[in-house]
């Protein structure tokens, strides 16, 4: 009888480990791979990405500003060093810095460059700076800027009528 009792031992011993370990586990990875991953360095295609959508999502909230508080804004995009900028422009024609935290922010990440950029009434553009109006009826000119990072590219087009924006993956030009 005392063979049974020391078979049962071994058998509960050599089982592995339980449920409980296991889940325990796997909490301490994911918990470690939580905080390592958001501390990895954003790769290029990432900050190409980013850096697009911004452009989007700002040029659209600046033509959406600019219809609803009735007043003239610039976007500013130089080529030259990758920039942009906004600005609010006053009723004697000064340009001002905007109150809004939105439009003080960076919108084409460190590394990314501003390849060029197509406005009907300045032409295609690739480098100095290109200056685009926002007045009271939005956006007057339509736009195409073309970001690039490593070999890939991105493209942010901004429809003058209704305000509509698209950002696409690669190079591509308006009816394309």
């Amino acid at each position: 009888m005392a063979g049974k009792g020391t078979g049962k031992i071994l058998s509960r011993c050599s089982a592995g480990f339980t449920l409980l370990e296991l889940m325990v586990v796997i909490f301490i990875i994911s918990l470690a791979a939580g905080l390592v991953f958001p501390r990895l360095p954003d790769t290029e295609s990432t900050k190409l990405k980013n850096s697009a959508r911004n452009l989007g999502s700002g040029i659209r909230f600046l033509n959406d500003q600019a219809i609803i508080t009735k007043k003239v804004y610039r976007l500013h995009l130089d080529l030259n060093d990758n920039s942009t900028r906004i600005t609010q422009v006053s009723p004697s024609g000064e340009e001002l810095q905007p109150d809004d935290q939105f439009m003080n922010r960076r919108l084409v990440e460190e590394g990314i460059d501003i390849e060029d950029v197509n406005v009907p009434s300045l032409g295609l553009l690739t480098e100095g700076e290109a200056t685009v109006t926002f007045g009271p009826g939005g956006i007057g000119d339509g736009m195409t800027i073309h970001l690039k990072g490593g070999e890939k590219q991105y493209t942010v087009i901004a429809y003058p009528s209704g305000g509509k924006v698209k950002v696409l993956e690669g190079h591509q030009e308006v009816g394309s």
